[in-house]
């Protein structure tokens, strides 16, 4: 089980017992405004739930979907996917409640994230992308010292409407620890 732990965060597996604060944050259209899924229906928490369990198991393992927690409560989730093993590349993902955006939480995810791309998973390159209006978020890829690499045209359908995405990344030897 993998754990990660910053100054205020804790980032941990996913549960079936995190449902009702999954669902909380992925059924909240402020939340997903951005995002290729949701708002969730109930089902599609379960379902997801279902997915990241299922992800623990897989050897060699591709991709830690982790619950971030405050204090124990789930405010959100986050993950890592290993997107081409030979490379060694990866791709990050975060999102929170609205009541803990603008306090560096998400800043701290994705650092998090990053450094343990790099020293646990062998990680050369981790890639983020995100819709150009959010600015929150390529404001943490920013602070956690990704680069912008440009913009992919149409390349994500967000409730029925294509969409362009910001691409950034980080190196291995660009990561300061």
């Amino acid at each position: 089980m993998v754990t990660l732990k910053t100054k205020h965060l804790v980032l941990r597996e996913f549960t079936m017992a995190d449902y009702e604060a999954a669902h909380a944050y992925a059924s909240d259209p402020r939340v997903v405004e951005y995002m290729s899924f949701g708002p969730n229906t109930p089902e599609d928490t379960r379902q997801f739930l279902e997915r990241a369990i299922q992800k623990q198991q897989q050897r060699p393992r591709t991709g830690y979907t982790l619950a971030l927690t405050i204090e124990g409560e789930v405010i959100g989730g986050c993950g890592i996917t290993i997107t081409d093993a030979k490379l060694g590349g990866g791709e990050i993902g975060y999102c929170m409640r609205p009541e803990y955006w603008s306090r560096g939480l998400g800043t701290e995810a994705a650092g998090i994230l990053i450094r343990f791309g790099f020293e646990e998973l062998g990680l050369h390159r981790i890639i983020a992308k995100c819709d150009p209006m959010n600015v929150a978020s390529w404001r943490v890829m920013e602070k956690t010292g990704m680069r912008r690499e440009g913009r992919l045209r149409e390349n994500v359908k967000i409730r029925g409407e294509w969409r362009d995405s910001l691409l950034y990344s980080i190196l291995e030897h660009e990561h300061s620890g």
